[in-house]
């Protein structure tokens, strides 16, 4: 893949400010199956284990969260349990119980410091 300014479209990562960015390292490589990748402050990077998906860069800010996410991440999972129970024991708060969203099962979930994202359950999965 072709780097950002050299004519190809470059690597998709993600990023997400924070406060503590070693306290939401822990808690998205946890969730997600990341590992801990570098730190360059104010950065922390993770990455899939196996190599293979986008970087979750963790940007750390000094102001805090304010208002609803613009994005957020899916999580697509073949069944609410035990994904919901594991996700919660890492430390992510329920903020909407399981809906049906137009046939997709949803649960709208926060990470410790209040970013939101979904658990979805797709229909035939």
């Amino acid at each position: 893949m072709a780097a950002i300014g050299q004519g190809g479209p470059g690597e998709l990562a993600w990023v997400l400010d924070c406060g503590d960015n070693d306290r939401l390292a822990e808690f998205w490589c946890a969730v997600l199956g990341y590992r801990r990748v570098r730190a360059v402050p104010p950065y922390v990077s993770l990455a899939p284990v196996d190599g293979a998906g986008p970087e979750l860069l963790l940007q750390q800010v000094p102001e805090p969260k304010r208002g609803k996410n613009r994005m957020h991440l899916d999580l697509r999972v073949p069944a609410l349990e035990p994904e919901l129970s594991r996700i919660r024991g890492c430390g992510a708060t329920v903020l909407a119980a399981p809906f049906d969203d137009n046939g997709v099962l949803t649960t709208v979930l926060a990470d410790p410091e209040g970013n939101e994202f979904c658990l979805l359950v797709w229909p035939g999965t």
